[in-house]
């Protein structure tokens, strides 16, 4: 599951934070969970200091939403639909499958998980994975920030890969 909580490092917490306003160091601290349950809980959501599909949606961050399998709440349940299959809301191994259906039917890589490129090709999803946010959902290892001095935006010509590969686990 792409959830970010306690304990979690990287680029991912990093964006979550600056949606937040708070100091974007990328350590999931005590400081982010409370920064968290507070808009979760102003926002009419599950106020646990958990971020997962539901709350990134809400913080208007879809690069940050990956379903995968154990992914449970209103995102999925509106993939679901989407994939005409029973929408209960938790993305178990039917939902894989069809997602890797519809995957390959689309030309897309079938891994069976719904990230910002698979969600884009979703009618359901039109707007809110536009090609800034599928872009902002991958990140070229040693990625720098936008704006940032052309020699130093040649370093991050890697492939680019999901920015939840950037999430390691820190100890406080």
């Amino acid at each position: 599951m792409a959830l970010l909580k306690r304990g979690l490092s990287g680029e991912p917490v990093k964006v979550l934070q600056a949606k937040l306003g708070i100091d974007a160091d990328g350590k999931f601290g005590p400081g982010t969970e409370e920064a968290l349950k507070a808009y979760q809980k102003a926002h009419g959501l599950s106020a646990d200091g958990i971020a997962g599909p539901d709350t990134f949606a809400a913080l208007g961050l879809p690069e940050l939403i990956l379903l995968t399998q154990g992914s449970k709440g209103e995102t999925v349940k509106k993939l679901q639909t989407a994939l005409g299959i029973a929408a209960d809301g938790a993305y178990g191994p039917g939902t894989a499958k069809a997602v890797e259906a519809f995957q390959q039917k689309n030309g897309l890589e079938a891994d069976g998980m719904a990230g910002p490129v698979t969600l884009a090709k979703i009618d359901a999803f039109d707007g809110m994975f536009t090609p800034e946010a599928v872009a902002k959902s991958q990140a070229a290892p040693g990625t720098v920030a936008a704006g940032a001095a052309p020699a130093e935006a040649s370093a991050s010509a890697a492939p680019k890969k999901s920015i939840w590969q950037s999430i390691t686990e820190f100890f406080s």
